[in-house]
């Protein structure tokens, strides 16, 4: 069974990711910068300077003004987009439709279409557990079938916590541009020093919080035993009201912690829930967060 139906495409194409702050260098493509230079559509005027082209003056300013002005354009430059995957032992949580990983792995195809759909390079890199795996650079539509079936044979797996492979990660010396975090931010050693790699480098970074409806509003009720997915250690626990009204407050302050982090780092936080379509995901949630358009 396909990750992405065919028909997701048609939607998937027309969505651009939304960037806050300008990334540097690249090659020309098809998105809009804020950079000034030698594109084609006009954005402003400045001052001439000796040594400015003289086919870039507005001669009409200057029989109006009779002081020389040269004209600004806005560049078309690609954005680089970096998918990070968390494949820790915890990605695996839940079952049937709203099992955590399956919901990650179309999450993550899906964003990187809108990048290869939109003609800007992609990398896809798989964080925590085994060591990381990266697929890419690559660009254009022509990749989304060797990227499905790449993401396809991915799996959680137990090793290194997510936090110090992204931390590893955010040292190499790739690009920086739009780096989006598809996680369920459970990490003991939090994820802070990571993501301060990440913007340290000059990456944009997003962080989807994928959390499935059992984490965010339990129904098991009674005594229990449980397992720490990432550690394996057990704990008994009787789960009632007290208990209840204990987590909910742990769980939102948790959320709050990575989304003061996001902040710090001038980075986006969205929470998403694993049982929701991934149209609605991407064209409301994704789209009202300012993350695509």
């Amino acid at each position: 069974m396909s990750l992405l139906p065919a028909a997701d495409l048609a939607w998937l194409a027309r969505l651009r990711f939304v960037t806050q702050r300008a990334q540097r260098g690249g090659t020309w493509g098809e998105r809009r910068s804020v950079r000034r230079g030698q594109g084609l559509e006009f954005a402003d005027y400045r001052d001439y300077s000796p040594g400015d082209d003289p086919r870039r003056v507005d001669w009409n300013l200057l029989a109006r003004l009779d002081r020389p002005y040269v004209r600004l354009f806005e560049e078309e430059q690609d954005l680089s987009v970096t998918v990070l995957l968390d494949t820790s032992p915890s990605m695996a949580w839940g079952e049937g439709e709203s099992a955590r990983w399956p919901c990650a792995q179309r999450l993550a195809l899906a964003l990187a279409a809108i990048a290869l759909l939109g003609g800007d390079p992609l990398r896809c890199v798989c964080l925590g557990g085994a060591p990381a795996r990266v697929w890419g650079p690559y660009r254009g539509r022509g990749y989304l079938p060797a990227l499905e079936r790449w993401i396809a044979t991915q799996q959680p797996t137990p090793g290194e916590p997510f936090g110090t492979a992204l931390e590893t990660f955010a040292r190499q010396p790739f690009r920086p541009g739009l780096a989006l975090l598809i996680t369920d931010g459970y990490d003991p050693a939090g994820l802070e020093a990571g993501w301060r790699a990440l913007a340290a480098r000059g990456h944009e970074t997003v962080l989807l919080h994928l959390l499935t409806p059992e984490e965010l509003d339990p129904t098991l009720r009674g005594e229990l035993e449980l397992e720490d997915s990432e550690t394996g250690l057990r704990r008994p626990l009787t789960l009632d009201q007290v208990t209840l009204r204990t987590y909910h407050r742990q769980r939102e302050a948790w959320q709050a912690g990575l989304r003061a982090l996001a902040a710090r780092q001038r980075g986006r936080y969205v929470l998403l829930e694993t049982a929701q379509p991934l149209r609605r995901m991407l064209l409301d949630q994704l789209r009202h967060a300012h993350v695509v358009k």
